[in-house]
């Protein structure tokens, strides 16, 4: 995953991530994720920012052609970010509009996501942390509010809890490394996906 956020002035900025997933065992890539964003400066601790997606889903079966849907996304979101004694923590708040492409249909449908993730230096505490190692704790679910039967007859989508290390070279750059534990609710049966996560944060 690489994500970053470059702040133009002091009310306006542009967040983009970019995403390669695989599938089981590295097998090929499954999903490719694509989402700029523009942000909105309330204050120092508070900024919204509207956005869009697009991510391609690719699924291979022996004997038979590859498939790759679409699924295109607008979203809205609100972010706070505070101190906890030494520990960085920041909120988010997102709801997609969600237009996701099937073999033979395209279906709409509503997400609201919360998302909370905690930064802890392991160094002594700084007012502004811009240098050394960390380690990150998040956690993020996701529930439907709209067109449930299309997706999986459930308010709960499902939820990611992370847990990773990693290295503020500067106040521009983080690289880190975790773990992902991912537990889905689906139509017809329930996954949980264990993954491995690589990330590179950059701030402009």
């Amino acid at each position: 995953m690489f994500l970053n956020n470059t702040k133009f002035n002091d009310k306006w900025g542009l967040q983009f991530d970019f995403q390669v997933r695989s599938a089981d065992d590295w097998g090929y890539v499954r999903n490719t994720l694509v989402r700029p964003a523009v942000q909105y400066f309330i204050n120092d601790k508070s900024n919204v920012a509207l956005g869009y997606l697009w991510q391609t889903t690719t699924t291979e079966v022996a004997g038979a052609a590859d498939l790759t849907l679409h699924e295109h996304r607008i979203f809205e979101q609100y972010i706070y970010n505070h101190k906890i004694s030494s520990v960085f923590a920041s909120h988010r708040f997102r709801v997609e509009q969600r237009f996701i492409g099937r073999t033979g249909e395209d279906v709409f449908s509503q997400r609201f996501r919360y998302f909370f993730r905690l930064i802890k230096p392991l160094q002594k505490t700084q007012p502004t942390f811009t240098k050394g190692p960390f380690v990150a704790l998040q956690n993020e679910v996701f529930l439907n509010l709209q067109n449930k039967s299309e997706i999986n007859n459930s308010v709960f989508d499902q939820n990611r809890a992370y847990l990773a290390v990693g290295y503020r070279f500067s106040k521009k750059f983080d690289l880190e490394a975790g773990y992902m534990n991912q537990a889905s609710h689906g139509l017809t049966h329930n996954t949980i996906n264990n993954i491995i996560q690589l990330a590179v944060y950059t701030r402009f």
